[in-house]
């Protein structure tokens, strides 16, 4: 055993213990889920609506947001990124509410920021949701939302569930607030008049990041802008004859999506707009349904008692979390016989889901799936369910040993098999949601209206295969199809791109290993290109990074600050192609290994989770840790087996 050998089994060893010192009395992983200014902004809005922007919560929202301001004087989505404008009218605005002086000199440098880019005229569609509740703009600029779309047929082109989950788990409760238009008049003096460049009547059309400005007349932009007038038109009657019936049906839509999940979609946004649409309904603060949803958005409240901060995370990550650290752990070692690994299989066998779900309704199998949060049974994803299989095949490698498990891999690769696109990808929570249409409707700008195949999510599955033993060659159809469509995805300097993380670093690294994991050789010419463009963008100092800037300007792609995460990510498929006594993967281990702290954990500010492409990044707070220790731990297996 080398020198370095012996070092990094030392850290691996700190590793696993740092991780069992993080587990949960019940097995299960949960680290914080950040996210940007966004969250705390939107959250001191919500509560301003309330006639709650003097408590103690909103105060200390405010104090987080003051930590969070860039030197440029607005708010950025990612750590080291540019100000926007969405972030920094929602955070001035909150600032003001709790009562910040316009006087002081951080005030005004956001207001100078907002100016630079255009002011306040320059918000997205959501963004003027928020400020038209409290009074700073009319409805009438807002997109129309109508609540008459869950009456639309499944066969009808635009319905309920032809756009994305996350969108779909939005649009109900903001389609009732659009309809009912509920304003709580705010003091002026705590409004946002001075950010206006024009009268809001005045604003510029709204579209999605990306799409083009005069997209012309026999365009689905025009088409929608049609459309959005008319509907405008009918919420103007005084006589709706759909309405009464499409509030109902939204409301009871809402509540049933809220059984057996932490919220409707489990996420931020849904949540926060179910309460305000509670509220919009007349429902008392006491009501049951209202009670619900503000739970729901307390349990996403982080407070920090000494710093008097308080933030928001837009979901809680704890299936993923725990299937991805006992994956790090196995890659160590450590198997089922060992107790605290053993409590947290029990913990992840119980979370399955076993009824159906929205996917449901265009898929015809068997439940047996996993979501991301503690219950969301009518979102699983296959990212999870895929990670999930090899989580509990890693700790029970043979088949026969253990039926428990061998039942829930069974019915879970059944749900993957079906949850397959046409185009042989797949996506995260339904099967052909693809509707690249969809995109142009007024209220798309949030860069999120459909699910479509991506090379990362497909190529995780590709390695769930691998794991369970299915391999090129032998005659599997699902498989074939799939290495197909990452044929057709992948760029040509050799890249893939990362939709759920940042960005061509993890597409690559994940299309590769799982490339690797199905028995693809590495002489293959897209694997040799793939493996050529990680090598290029190895930094010389041994690890990988890249910016969240590279989802708007492709040339950054593989480029920005080292981090663990993404170094691990680029070292694992290297790995796995048997590439581990090249210097540049021995360099990259050094990176890692010199990286770790005295405890066994890792340290890293930057975001390198996507939410969604240009729009909102996440920082998960365990990538630094399971990454890290899953390409450590391999390395070393693979360096003892040469």
């Amino acid at each position: 055993m080398d020198v370095l050998q012996s070092k990094i089994k030392e850290k691996v060893q700190r590793s696993q213990e740092w991780f069992f010192s993080q587990q949960n009395e019940d097995g299960h992983w949960r680290a914080e889920l950040e996210g940007d200014a966004l969250l705390q902004g939107e959250l001191v809005i919500i509560l301003a609506f309330l006639g709650k922007e003097d408590t103690p919560l909103a105060k200390a929202l405010a104090r987080q947001l003051l930590k969070t301001q860039a030197e440029d004087g607005g708010w950025p989505m990612f750590t080291g990124g540019k100000s926007t404008i969405p972030n920094t009218v929602k955070a001035y605005f909150a600032l003001k509410l709790t009562g910040h002086p316009l006087s002081a000199d951080y005030m005004q440098r956001a207001r100078q920021c907002i100016m630079r880019m255009g002011g306040a005229d320059k918000v997205n569609s959501f963004t003027r949701f928020y400020l038209a509740i409290l009074g700073q703009i009319p409805y009438s600029i807002c997109p129309a939302v109508p609540p008459e779309m869950i009456l639309l047929p499944k066969w009808f082109p635009v319905n309920l569930y032809s756009i994305s989950s996350w969108t779909r788990t939005i649009v109900v409760p903001l389609s009732i607030v659009s309809a009912l238009r509920p304003v709580r008049e705010i003091p002026v003096e705590k409004g946002i008049r001075e950010l206006f460049i024009k009268k809001p009547e005045e604003w510029g059309p709204l579209r999605a990041p990306g799409k083009p400005e005069n997209p012309g007349l026999l365009s689905w932009d025009t088409f929608f802008r049609v459309t959005d007038k008319i509907l405008k038109c009918y919420q103007n009657l005084f006589w709706k004859p759909t309405r009464r019936l499409a509030l109902k049906r939204s409301e009871q839509w809402l509540w049933e999506h809220c059984q057996n999940s932490d919220g409707p979609g489990a996420i931020q946004p849904p949540i926060m707009w179910g309460l305000v649409a509670m509220k919009a309904m007349g429902l008392s603060d006491d009501h049951e349904k209202t009670k619900y949803f503000w739970n729901q958005l307390m349990n996403l409240v982080i407070e920090d008692p000494e710093e008097g901060t308080a933030r928001c995370e837009p979901c809680l990550s704890p299936v993923w979390d725990t299937i991805i650290t006992l994956r790090a752990l196995a890659a160590g070692g450590i198997r089922v016989d060992h107790p605290k690994a053993e409590k947290a299989l029990n913990w992840v066998l119980e979370h399955q889901i076993h009824v159906p779900g929205d996917w449901s309704r265009s898929v015809k199998a068997k439940p047996g799936m996993w979501c991301f949060e503690y219950q969301n049974d009518f979102y699983p994803d296959c990212d999870d369910t895929a990670m999930a299989i090899m989580a509990l095949r890693n700790l029970v490698p043979e088949r026969g040993k253990n039926q428990r498990v061998d039942e829930a891999i069974d019915s879970a690769l059944a749900w993957l098999r079906a949850m397959q696109n046409s185009d042989g990808g797949w996506g995260a929570f339904d099967r052909n949601n693809n509707k690249e249409f969809l995109t142009q409707v007024p209220f798309a700008d949030h860069n999120a209206m459909t699910d479509p195949s991506t090379p990362d999510l497909t190529a995780r599955i590709l390695e769930c295969f691998g794991t369970l033993g299915i391999k090129v060659g032998q005659g599997d159809r699902t498989l074939d199809r799939s290495i197909q469509h990452l044929r057709e995805t992948q760029r040509p300097d050799g890249s893939w791109f990362g939709r759920w993380g940042t960005n061509y670093i993890y597409g690559t690294g994940e299309v590769l290993a799982g490339m690797a994991a199905v028995g693809i050789s590495k002489d293959e010419p897209m694997v040799r290109a793939g493996i050529n463009w990680l090598l290029a963008h190895q930094q010389s100092c041994g690890g990988w990074g890249e910016s969240p800037e590279s989802y708007e300007d492709i040339s950054l792609r593989g480029t920005g600050p080292v981090t663990p995460s993404q170094t691990a990510w680029a070292l694992l498929p290297l790995i796995a192609f048997g590439m581990s006594d090249r210097p540049e993967v021995r360099a990259g281990i050094q990176w890692l290994a010199d990286h770790q702290n005295e405890d066994g954990s890792w340290t890293q500010n930057e975001f390198t989770g996507t939410g969604f492409p240009a729009v909102f990044y996440l920082r998960y707070h365990y990538y630094h840790q399971y990454f890290p220790l899953m390409a450590l731990s391999r390395w070393l297996n693979a360096v003892k087996k040469n």
